[in-house]
C-alpha cells in the first residue's frame, strides 16, 4: 500500500498562504479544511492553510509525516438516501509547533498573502491569563498569541490597513470572536501597546462570530485496515464524520466575497446577527449532547447511537428538549419542534460511531454554555428547578468522580477542576456537603450555582439516587 505524501499525490495547483489555523484536531480538519478544499476545487481558488498547534503537545508531527495530506470520510443520509463521500484534503501547506519552531511560525503570520485566521481551541481556549506577556515566544494563551501576531504584523507592515486579518472563531461559546477581540484589546492595554495599534485592530481586522455543526468521529481505528485498503493509501490521519454540515458566520459583505463558501455548494449561512440562530442550535443540539454524555457513560454505553438506542435515555432526552429546552427559546414553537426532531434524528445515524468519551472533553464548561441557560430560564419562568436538566448536572458530577460501580472513567478537563471534584469525592462526608462544595466553586462554573434556590437540594437528591440505586433509577425518578 502506498504511503500518503506529496510524492504519491501531486496537488493540482500551487497554493498561496491564505489561512492560519489554530487547532490541528479532527474537527477543523473535517470541517474548515474540508470546506477550503471544496472551495478550491469548485471555484478555482488557491487557498492554502498553515496549521498552528496551539498547545505544546499535539499532532503536527503526524501531519508533517504525511506532507499534511489526509482523507475525510463522510457518511450519512441525504434526501432520504445513504451517502458516502471520500475526499483527499490537500489544502494544508504546513503544520507548525510554535513552541519548537517559533521563527517558522512567525514567518507564516507575517506572510503578505495571509488574510484569514481560523480557530478551534475549545471553549477553554479563549481565556484570560493574568499578567500575560505577549512578547513570549509564544505567549501561553490563544488570545495572547493573537495579540502578539497582530502586533508583529502591525509593526512589520507599518500599520498598512490592507494587512489586517479576518478571524473565524469556531469555539462553541457565544460571541466567540467578539470575546477574543475584547481580550486582545485588554492585552494590548495591559502590555502598554500604542494607541495606533489598537486603532489598527479596530479598523483593519474583522472578528467574525461563527457557529459550527458537524459530528466528527475522528480516526476510525476499529476498521482502519478496511478503510485504508479502500483508499489505497496508508493514511494514519483519516478522519470520519457525518455528511451534514453547517457553518453560520456573522460577517460583512467584503468578507463574504473573499470566501464564497456558499457559492461552492456548501451549507454556509452568512448572517448579520446570529443570536437567535445560535441559541436554537446550541440549546437543542449541543445541550442534548452534553446532557447525554454522563447518562450514557454511566449506563455503560460507548457511543451516541448506543445511548440513543436505549429507550429510557432517548425518551429522557426527547422529553428534556420538548419540555425544558424549547419552551425557553424565542420563536415559533412548532418550527422549533420540527428543528429538534431533525437534530435528534441525527443521533441515530447508523454510519457514525460518535464516542461519548470523545465528546466528554471539557464537559463542565460545555454544560454551562449549553444547558445552564435552559435551566436558568426555566427556573425564572416557572419558579422551579427543571428535573431533567438538573439530573444531567448531577450525573456529570458523578461522572467526574472517575469511577462508578465497575466502570473506570478517564476525565479530560481542566486539571484543577477535575482534581477539586475528585478530592471532594475522596473525602466524602455527606452528599449534601459534596454538592455544596462543588456547586459553590465559582472557578469551575463562573458563578456560585448554590445561589439558585433549590438547586443544591435537587442535585443532591439525584446524586444520592445515582450512587445508591443506579443511574437507571435516577433517570426514571426525573421523568
Amino acid at each position: 500500500m502506498q504511503a500518503l505524501n506529496r510524492t504519491n499525490h501531486i496537488a493540482a495547483n500551487e497554493l498561496s498562504i491564505k489561512a492560519l489555523q489554530f487547532g490541528e484536531g479532527n474537527f477543523l480538519r473535517a470541517f474548515a479544511d474540508w470546506m477550503i478544499h471544496k472551495l478550491n476545487q469548485s471555484a478555482g481558488n488557491h487557498h492554502g492553510v498553515v496549521i498552528v498547534q496551539p498547545l505544546e503537545n499535539g499532532m503536527v508531527n503526524m501531519l508533517n509525516d504525511q506532507d499534511n495530506l489526509y482523507h475525510v470520510l463522510l457518511q450519512g443520509i441525504k434526501d432520504g438516501q445513504p451517502i458516502q463521500e471520500t475526499e483527499l484534503i490537500d489544502c494544508i501547506i504546513d503544520a507548525v509547533n510554535p513552541y519548537k519552531a517559533y521563527e517558522s511560525y512567525k514567518q507564516y503570520f507575517l506572510h503578505p498573502d495571509l488574510e484569514l485566521v481560523i480557530s478551534n481551541t475549545t471553549e477553554a481556549g479563549i481565556c484570560r491569563i493574568e499578567n500575560e506577556d505577549i512578547h513570549a515566544q509564544p505567549p501561553k494563551s490563544f488570545p495572547g498569541k493573537v495579540t502578539q501576531l497582530l502586533y508583529q504584523r502591525y509593526l512589520h507592515y507599518k500599520g498598512d490597513t490592507s494587512k489586517g486579518l479576518t478571524f473565524f472563531c469556531c469555539e462553541l461559546i457565544d460571541k466567540n470572536a467578539t470575546i477574543l477581540k475584547e481580550i486582545v484589546l485588554e492585552l494590548a492595554t495591559t502590555n502598554q501597546l500604542e494607541e495606533n495599534f489598537i486603532k489598527w485592530v479596530n479598523e483593519s481586522c474583522c472578528f467574525c462570530n461563527t457557529l459550527v455543526d458537524r459530528i466528527v468521529t475522528g480516526f476510525p481505528k476499529d476498521n482502519i485496515d478496511e478503510i485504508q485498503s479502500m483508499l489505497g493509501y496508508n493514511d494514519n490521519l483519516v478522519v470520519t464524520g457525518e455528511y451534514f454540515h453547517l457553518w453560520a458566520i456573522e460577517a460583512p459583505k467584503s468578507v463574504r466575497e473573499k470566501f464564497p463558501f456558499d457559492k461552492a455548494g456548501l451549507n454556509v449561512v452568512w448572517l448579520e446577527d446570529m443570536t437567535k440562530f445560535r441559541d436554537k442550535k446550541v440549546r437543542i443540539l449541543n445541550g442534548s449532547h452534553t446532557a447525554l454524555v454522563p447518562l450514557g457513560l454511566l449506563s455503560g454505553h460507548q457511543t451516541v447511537k448506543e445511548a440513543f438506542d436505549d429507550e429510557l435515555i432517548s425518551s429522557f432526552i426527547n422529553s428534556m428538549v420538548a419540555n425544558e429546552v424549547i419552551p425557553n427559546i424565542e420563536g415559533d414553537k412548532k418550527a422549533l419542534a420540527t428543528f429538534a426532531d431533525e437534530i435528534l434524528e441525527r443521533f441515530y445515524n447508523p454510519y457514525i460511531r460518535h464516542f461519548l468519551k470523545d465528546i466528554s472533553l471539557n464537559s463542565l464548561s460545555k454544560w454551562m454554555t449549553r444547558d445552564y441557560p435552559s435551566l436558568k430560564d426555566s427556573y425564572r419562568q416557572n419558579g422551579k428547578i427543571p428535573a431533567k436538566l438538573s439530573l444531567s448536572l448531577a450525573a456529570l458530577i458523578v461522572l467526574y468522580k472517575g469511577s462508578y460501580k465497575t466502570l473506570s472513567i478517564t476525565i479530560n478537563d481542566t486539571p484543577e477542576h477535575v482534581s477539586f471534584i475528585q478530592n471532594e469525592w475522596a473525602n466524602l462526608s455527606s452528599y449534601e456537603a459534596l454538592t455544596h462544595a462543588i456547586l459553590s466553586n465559582e472557578s469551575i462554573w463562573g458563578r456560585n450555582l448554590s445561589n439558585i434556590t433549590g438547586l443544591e437540594l435537587i442535585i443532591c437528591k439525584y446524586i444520592r439516587e445515582i450512587m445508591e440505586n443506579g443511574i437507571e433509577s435516577a433517570i426514571k425518578l426525573a421523568q
